[in-house]
């Protein structure tokens, strides 16, 4: 990536003072019916290049954004967009389910988010199966011609039963497959519960067979965080770094003075997920939280109280804004915004993709430009891993064309987990007209989750503002090393009194203080 400037008086503008370092900025980006991506299908060569083109251009949007942390819909119902020995393909890759693409697009999801410098969850819906009218398409592999004994059928959709003891077991395959074979930076769970209507859940059988004295609510709690539980133990064993995550209902229960009328987490469909926090069976949250007013502000105080020291990042109901929905105004989503960083809560994530890159009612502009005015890490999950990489070596430039230069250095090195794994290390580039750098301060980030050792950038504007670089590694749990310096040279008559930002087309922007 080239470092350029532009500045204009129009750009000059205040920047948001209180944007913080760390924060988790996240998308849900959505593959079933190919609602965000794909939109094009892979028949052909020509196809296939088009589906990915088609990624990279929404992924360059998303960077653009400043968003951080992108989770890809991987497992939609029943069916993957990847090559799976256990479950078929989907078809919005092909337009037939069961047909491979030509290619492994998380695979190419994960080098293309990477080298952009976010990271990658993979989003995984786990207890609804496929409509009853799309049984019959799904091949060799459906759930129900392989698992048909873990299926129960209510309002038109299959559904696995989670009092199945197998019914864990299938759902911890699954995500074995993914995490042993991708280096995805998380796993997020969605539909990790009952279904809405969860007083017709056909499963009386099963809970006079597993129930064992339990009352039927507390039984169907404890199925789910057995699932949760498993997968992720199951993970943890394979890769300790890869972040374990859900979407849980935005209500988690009834809150003093205010009601969830029957619809919560906890009570309706049986999602303890304030409990996989205190457990320690999860790292991350994305409560949905798609409603305004008394229904947002009053449960999101209650995440904000109920974190256990973990991540809780509010999904936000974007969509609402579109006419053809609730038509909300922008202003809805943005007091949303700055009450959850009021709050102290982690960040937030947008629902779903498509809103937030097509600009609906300006959300894009006002995030880019003055709520986003800086990158941001992902939140440090220090009880992953406490200790931070060693920091990067033999920090140095070298030019490489008329106006170009390449900041180099060496590779830091990680820890070695208990089970003696050891993950990669990813590097942030920092930059300031004083020195030394300071890597407290988001204005003076200008490149996030680097995977290699070296970043371009324009030499006659570094040289011009007397720019000074300063570099450090961050691990997979987000700890960052103490910062590599590298002192530039100011000019004279040049003030270094300036500050960074990026600019609304990713240039850099300098502001006077």
């Amino acid at each position: 990536m080239l470092l350029t400037l532009t500045v204009s008086a129009q750009e000059l503008t205040p920047i948001h003072a209180d944007a913080p370092k760390r924060e988790m900025r996240a998308a849900w980006l959505t593959t079933l019916n190919g609602l965000d991506w794909p939109k094009t299908k892979a028949t052909n060569a020509a196809t296939r290049e088009q589906q990915k083109r088609e990624l990279c251009t929404v992924l360059d949007q998303l960077q653009a954004v400043g968003i951080n942390t992108v989770l890809l819909q991987t497992r939609i119902r029943g069916s993957v967009i990847y090559p799976s020995t256990i479950e078929p393909w989907d078809w919005a890759l092909t337009g037939q389910f069961g047909q491979d693409p030509g290619y492994d697009p998380l695979a190419y999801a994960i080098e293309e988010t990477h080298r952009r410098g976010m990271e990658l969850h993979a989003w995984v819906v786990t207890i609804p199966a496929f409509k009853t009218d799309q049984a019959r398409k799904m091949g060799s592999k459906s759930l129900l011609k392989t698992h048909p004994e873990l299926l129960h059928q209510l309002g038109g959709q299959y559904y696995l039963d989670p009092g199945m003891p197998a019914t864990a077991d299938y759902l911890v395959s699954i995500c074995h497959e993914i995490v042993s074979r991708y280096d995805i930076d998380g796993l997020h769970f969605d539909y990790i519960r009952y279904p809405e209507n969860a007083t017709s859940f056909p499963d009386t059988k099963t809970f006079q067979r597993y129930g064992k004295g339990q009352t039927k609510a507390a039984w169907r709690t404890a199925n789910i965080t057995r699932i949760v539980r498993r997968i992720y133990e199951d993970t943890k064993a394979q890769k300790p770094w890869v972040k374990v995550s859900s979407s849980p209902i935005g209500k988690y229960a009834d809150v003093s003075r205010f009601s969830a009328r029957g619809w919560n987490a906890r009570d309706a469909v049986h999602q303890d997920a304030q409990g996989w926090l205190r457990e320690g069976i999860h790292d991350m949250l994305f409560p949905m939280m798609y409603f305004d007013g008394n229904h947002f502000y009053p449960f999101a105080a209650d995440w904000a109280e109920h974190t256990s020291g973990r991540i809780i990042a509010p999904g936000l109901g974007i969509y609402f804004m579109h006419p053809q929905e609730k038509n909300w105004p922008l202003g809805v989503i943005t007091r949303q915004l700055h009450y959850i960083r009021e709050q102290g809560l982690s960040g937030q994530c947008y629902f779903r993709t498509q809103f937030l890159t097509s600009n609906v009612k300006g959300l894009y502009d006002y995030l880019q430009r003055d709520f986003y005015a800086y990158p941001a890490l992902p939140p440090a999950c220090t009880w992953i891993d406490s200790i931070a990489p060693s920091a990067p070596t033999a920090l140095q430039t070298e030019t490489i064309g008329r106006s170009a230069s390449k900041l180099t250095w060496q590779p830091a090195s990680d820890n070695t987990f208990s089970n003696g794994s050891r993950s990669s290390v990813r590097y942030n580039v920092y930059a300031s007209t004083e020195w030394p750098v300071d890597i407290s301060k988001a204005e003076n980030l200008v490149a996030t989750g680097l995977p290699e050792c070296s970043y371009t950038y324009n030499r006659l504007t570094a040289h011009l503002y007397g720019m000074h670089f300063a570099v450090t590694a961050m691990d997979r749990a987000g700890n960052e090393s103490i910062a590599a310096q590298l002192t530039g040279s100011t000019p004279s008559g040049k003030s270094s009194h300036k500050r960074l930002r990026i600019g609304a087309k990713g240039q850099l922007i300098f502001a006077s203080n």
